[in-house]
């Protein structure tokens, strides 16, 4: 490398370096100066809001002189701390930039071994290296950041402050701040001047007038704006007349600050020297209006729908929907003839348009009160809306019934009746609990779900005991639990197929009869479906685990399919579609008929024997349950009769067992099993029921508990989560064991429905073992008007027999078990 090389690299920075330069003045002019422009700043955002047009003019000459004081004050501190750069800080500031420092290097000379041609050599590579670096060189931004100066973030807050103050205020009444200036004294000489201005109220929406700008002699305003007007000059040589605020106490029309609001039509004049008058033209702001653009709506699972449009010229503030409950129109027979307890009406907010205008829109107002006192009762409805300026608007009081849900089972439907007695007066508690016991009086039967009975029957010993003293905290906590005792009774227990199908099929029939909405009619029949659909692979499931069960004689001679299964669901919905209700009943009943009955068998490659270790463990899991349901039921009649929970032994129990200890027995039966020969070894359903057994087990523990410390109320409880367990669990055993023996026959059973086996032995009915799952004869059900009567004949053939106190004891307690089904 030459001697002129390195300054030709360095001749290279002139623009890097000018632009590294002057980010070091912009940098100090900053970190000296933000105080100044923030005070500035904030300053002139309080002027361009008209600060100074509000407050006295004492206050406003303090405040200039502050400001200014301030001012200078941080001109001051800006100058004093400020350090003009120099080209040396910003080529020191580059080359600190650069890795190596290459512009240093540049300007070194060899200090030794200048005679030396090898290091001569080594000293050029580094020139030339350096160089290059230096090519690469770029200008080095400033450091413009404040934080640790400005903490609080003042700078930003002055800058926020003035923008707004530039979009929603004005910069010229910056310059009446030069009114009352040294500046002001000329401004009198020259003569008087006055500024005005008009504020529409906020909600309109409308901006703020100037009105030394307005030259039309009329203005429209909004009735309540605000009109601001400003005198300057000698006083009395202008004055301010007006007739729009209908004020009683008018101030000096001299005053030099005028504040009134535009409430009628009428004028506003400024008299003297460059005076004004304008006609003001008040726009009257109406009151919102609301009106139900639909009838009431209720959906199928109670909630209420009711349309309605609001409308409003500068937009609707907020709405409510009040309902009262309309008692001259109450049918008072029954439960309803007592005087009602005063209850508030019920008051919901209607939604508002969350984006958009609110000046005219439509919603509906969707609430769910199933569950309060005035579901299903007459009521009136008040649609009202108010705007921002405190007006309101008030709909044509609608009289309706106040949807709730719809109840299809007789059971919850009558448990829901007198929940709404009880919540009509207390005084009808007893009479609610005299209604409760009659219903319930012959429980067989009629409740599908142990829990709902067990829970029914400790909710009417507390209301038996507190109906004549019932405070309104102890009969809210009753309705609550009626309620959810109602709905385990109409959604049953899901854990068993059969029971969903049972629900599907009582609700379906509640709603062809009592002539229910086309839209619940649909959904029932979805329902239906679902849950025929379980049961079919549950019945299955269970021909798979119990291959050597007997069968109905009513199966004998006929096949069905799924298929023909769906077809009478199909000709059903055909027939509620066409309006032929009549038809769907005795098609529903037929269908529950055939469902009681109905089992499915697998091919014939099951086989007939008592099955394996597995089988015979789900039997004794099936013994266990019919223990525990029996200990349960002695329970509760202890309960009954105010025993301490000793107990009678039951059928089969040693003298004098308590029934804490037939509930330790079954529990040590129960852990006995579990730690046994459980079909599903390691399988995902077999590991889920072992849990379920744990889970029945601990629940026995602690109903055994219960009972020896006298608690059958806590003991019934726990007894009813034991008996769900134990089912849950059996389930999915079954399940399990259905898998291993499709293992262990190398391919899946499908589900047929069975012929009888000639060669085999008769039960007690005279049925084929192995007809399993034939159904009267062999015709297609479908076909021909005697499928009805058939159906009702087997069903009450059945019947009679079972009645038939000649017939033997175990032929009796099987068909029982049949109509029952089990």
């Amino acid at each position: 490398m030459t001697q002129n090389e390195p300054h030709k690299a360095l001749a290279r920075l002139t623009w890097p370096l000018r632009i590294t330069l002057a980010g070091l003045w912009a940098e100090r002019i900053t970190r000296g100066f933000w105080p100044l422009w923030t005070g500035l700043a904030s300053f002139l955002a309080m002027l361009a809001f008209g600060v100074q047009d509000m407050l006295p003019l004492e206050v406003v000459w303090v405040g200039l002189v502050l400001a200014m004081v301030v001012s200078l004050g941080a001109l001051y501190y800006g100058i004093r701390g400020f350090h003009r750069p120099s080209q040396a800080e910003a080529l020191a500031r580059l080359d600190a930039a650069l890795p190596g420092r290459p512009i240093a290097a540049l300007t070194d000379t060899q200090a030794i071994g200048s005679s030396d041609p090898a290091s001569i050599a080594v000293w050029a590579a580094h020139q030339d290296r350096m160089a290059r670096r230096v090519a690469a060189a770029k200008a080095v931004p400033p450091d413009l950041r404040l934080a640790r100066r400005d903490p609080y973030g003042a700078r930003y807050l002055a800058l926020t402050a003035l923008v707004m103050a530039l979009v929603f205020g004005s910069i010229w009444r910056v310059a009446s701040v030069t009114g009352i200036g040294p500046g002001g004294a000329e401004a009198m000489a020259i003569g008087p001047t006055w500024e005005g201005w008009a504020q529409p109220p906020a909600y309109t929406g409308k901006p703020a007038l100037y009105l030394n700008d307005i030259e039309q002699p009329s203005i429209s305003l909004p009735t309540g704006s605000t009109i601001q007007i400003r005198l300057y000059g000698e006083v009395g040589q202008l004055t301010v007349a007006e007739t729009v605020s209908a004020r009683t106490e008018v101030p000096p029309a001299s005053d030099a600050a005028q504040v009134f609001a535009v409430v009628q039509n009428g004028a506003i004049r400024i008299d003297g020297a460059g005076g004004r008058e304008w006609q003001i033209v008040a726009l009257p702001d109406a009151a919102p209006t609301i009106t139900a653009t639909g009838d009431l709506q209720r959906e199928a699972n109670g909630e209420m729908r009711l349309p309605f449009s609001a409308k409003d010229d500068y937009g609707i503030l907020a709405g409510q929907a009040v309902i009262a409950l309309d008692l001259p129109s109450v049918d008072r027979r029954f439960g309803l003839a007592a005087e009602p307890e005063p209850r508030e009406a019920v008051t919901l907010d209607l939604p508002l348009p969350i984006s958009g205008s609110r000046a005219e829109f439509s919603e509906v107002l969707i609430d769910d009160l199933s569950k309060h006192p005035f579901a299903n009762l007459p009521v009136t409805i008040a649609l009202s809306a108010s705007d921002a300026a405190g007006q309101s608007g008030a709909a044509e009081t609608l009289n309706v019934t106040l949807p709730g849900r719809r109840f299809f089972d007789p059971l919850a439907a009558a448990i829901i009746e007198a929940r709404r007695d009880m919540l009509w007066a207390r005084s009808n508690a007893a009479r609610t609990a005299q209604v409760l016991k009659a219903v319930t009086h012959r429980p067989e039967g009629l409740f599908r779900n142990e829990r709902a009975y067990l829970r029914l029957r400790v909710l009417l010993r507390e209301l038996d005991s507190s109906a004549a003293s019932l405070t309104p905290e102890a009969r809210d906590i009753m309705a609550e639990q009626l309620w959810e005792i109602a709905l385990m009774v109409e959604e049953g227990d899901l854990a068993s197929a059969l029971e969903a199908l049972r629900r599907a099929q009582d609700r379906l029939d509640e709603a062809i009869r009592n002539g229910a909405d086309p839209d619940e009619i649909e959904n029932l029949m979805q329902e239906m479906r679902e849950a025929l659909n379980n049961y079919m692979r549950e019945l299955a499931e269970e021909s798979q685990r119990n291959p050597d069960q007997q069968l109905s004689e009513n199966m004998e001679g006929m096949e069905m399919s799924g298929d023909q299964l769906q077809e009478m669901l199909d000709k059903l919905q055909q027939l509620m579609e066409e309006g032929r209700m009549a038809e769907a009943a005795e098609l529903m009943e037929m269908m529950r008929q055939l469902m009681e009955n109905m089992q499915v068998t697998q091919g014939e490659g099951q086989g007939q024997g008592q099955g394996g270790p597995g089988q015979q463990a789900m039997r004794d899991l099936q013994e266990t349950l019919r223990d525990q349901q029996g200990l349960s039921d002695d329970a509760f009649n202890d309960l009954q009769q105010g025993q301490p929970g000793q107990g009678q032994p039951g059928e089969g129990e040693g003298e004098g067992q308590s029934l804490a200890q037939r509930q330790q027995e079954l529990r040590d039966r129960l852990n006995g099993l579990n730690d046994g020969d459980l079909p599903g070894q390691g399988s995902e359903r077999g590991e889920a029921g072992r849990q379920q057994l744990d889970r029945a087990g601990r629940a026995m523990e602690d109903a055994e508990r219960a009972l020896r410390e006298g608690d059958l109320s806590g003991a019934l409880d726990r007894q009813a989560e034991a008996m769900e367990a134990l089912r849950e669990g059996m389930r999915d055993l079954g399940e399990a064991l259905a898998e291993e023996q499709q293992q262990q026959d190398g391919t899946a059973q499908g589900e047929a429905f069975g012929r009888a086996d000639p060669n085999s032995q008769r039960d007690p009915l005279g049925r084929e073992p192995g007809e399993a799952g034939r159904i009267g004869s062999d015709r297609n059900m479908l076909q021909g008007e005697d499928v009805y009567r058939r159906a009702e004949e087997l069903l009450d053939e059945i019947r009679r027999r079972s009645g038939d106190q000649a017939r033997p004891e175990g032929e009796r307690d099987y068909l029982r078990r049949l109509l029952d089904l089990f």
